[in-house]
């Protein structure tokens, strides 16, 4: 994707995550004051990627401050991949600190004003924390928890940043990719979707699954996984991971703008499984030539077993929900991480496949059960293509559409991290938060910390 057409989506997703807001000027950039960011111990390829493009009014330089190690290097090579780009190279330039004591001389030189953290989850809300009480505004990758103990210590977080007017965010680049955009946009619409069915337990309202993999490539590059990855007392059981992603998109989906509440919830099941990994698989994975003593206990058989997947099923205000994730070790050739996404509206079902027929990219269709035809075309051509160029819809057979989305729109999971991270910043220099924000991140890591003790039950 063109440069340009990276901005072009970038203005385009923003205007449609677009909310009521509350003020937050204490909380906000000076006027002309630069943003410049602190990378602490960088252990996942999202660090990297917050990086990918450059922003107005950030500055250039990047102060990292790790452990020495592959995982730091791994780091800095992907920087140094975005700086060397042909075409639109980043700029930035790089002071880094690899003392043992990187944590304490962050907090006691403050180079910038915004702490970006990903790495491994177990230490995670610990890094937040201190960053936190130093008056640094944090901006994190998922999941900030992985455990009750550590949901606690984030509802203390947000205290400690009321209190001290700082931001702390949470990457949910997901809220940005296109198809999702859209079925929420579509559910928004009575006359098309009606209203969002209770559901059930055997037939939820809201279904969220997605299929990953430990083993592939990222900007053109393969990924090379951390052992400790493999460790879900550090990196979390599928339970807590990759399903705060889905959890959160129920809830932004569901009920748009609204602000949620831990009592809002009422989880009835949980389960998580493993995935079995050969040595050879390992070793492909993570470029070491054996399993390291610690994940002893997780082997059987030769084999590695990761409590990667898992699967709850609960109820938000009523409305039952599914989430699914599921780990494999490698996609098939062409193919990649997959999402399936379905809302079961009154006069409408909505859904996201993203299988062979799609030529494994999301596709949104639209099933009327109720609905109009007239009033599905006027929603997609008047209402949608408004704020989205270029959208269409295409009749299919059995009363479903699908809608036709204009290939500059699917830009990817990488580049919703330049999404995000522009959305970010332009919360620290307006002083506006969404007000759901908040309350409803802290609803979210309530639900799948709540799953996680079901599930261990």
């Amino acid at each position: 994707m063109s440069f340009k057409n990276l901005l072009l989506g970038i203005f385009i997703t923003l205007l449609g995550v677009s909310c009521s807001s509350k003020e937050l000027t204490k909380m906000k950039i000076s006027p002309g004051e630069k943003i410049k960011f602190m990378t602490l111990d960088p252990g996942h390829f999202h660090a990297g990627l917050v990086h990918k493009s450059m922003y107005p009014g950030v500055d250039s330089m990047l102060y990292i401050f790790a452990p020495d190690g592959p995982e730091l290097n791994d780091h800095l090579a992907r920087i140094q991949g975005y700086n060397s780009w042909s075409e639109a190279p980043t700029a930035w330039e790089i002071k880094r600190y690899t003392g043992a004591d990187y944590l304490e001389q962050l907090l006691a030189q403050k180079p910038g004003n915004v702490m970006v953290v990903a790495g491994k989850n177990d230490q995670k809300i610990d890094y937040i924390l201190e960053g936190i009480r130093q008056g640094i505004h944090v901006y994190a990758d998922k999941p900030l928890v992985i455990n009750p103990i550590g949901f606690q210590k984030l509802q203390k977080a947000y205290q400690i940043a009321e209190q001290n007017k700082v931001l702390l965010l949470d990457m949910m680049t997901e809220r940005f990719e296109i198809t999702t955009l859209l079925q929420r946009e579509l559910s928004m619409i009575s006359e098309v979707f009606g209203e969002l069915e209770d559901g059930t337990a055997a037939d939820p309202a809201i279904t969220k699954e997605s299929v990953h993999h430990f083993y592939k490539s990222v900007s053109g590059v393969p990924l090379v996984r951390p052992d400790w990855f493999f460790d879900v007392e550090k990196e979390g059981t599928g339970i807590v991971d990759v399903t705060t992603h889905l959890v959160d998109l129920i809830q932004w989906e569901a009920f748009p703008n609204q602000v949620l509440d831990t009592t809002d919830i009422q989880m009835y099941a949980s389960k998580i499984w493993t995935t079995a990994l050969s040595l050879n698989q390992f070793r492909q994975a993570t470029q070491q030539d054996s399993f390291p003593d610690y994940l002893a206990k997780y082997i059987n058989d030769n084999k590695l077993g990761v409590f990667s997947n898992g699967e709850f099923q609960y109820t938000l205000r009523g409305k039952h929900a599914k989430v699914r994730v599921v780990w494999e070790f490698q996609a098939p050739e062409g193919t990649g991480d997959t999402h399936f996404s379905l809302m079961r509206g009154t006069k409408a079902n909505l859904v996201i496949r993203q299988g062979r027929e799609e030529g494994y990219r999301p596709v949104l269709y639209v099933k009327l059960l109720q609905g109009d035809s007239i009033e599905l075309a006027r929603a997609v051509k008047v209402k949608l293509q408004g704020r989205y160029p270029g959208i269409d819809l295409q009749a299919l057979p059995s009363n479903e559409f699908k809608i036709l989305v204009p290939a500059q729109y699917h830009n990817g999971h990488e580049a919703h991290f330049a999404q995000l991270t522009a959305k970010y910043l332009d919360y620290l220099r307006t002083g506006t938060l969404p007000v759901w924000e908040i309350p409803n991140t802290m609803t979210k890591y309530f639900t799948t910390t709540k799953a996680l003790e079901l599930a261990r039950k």
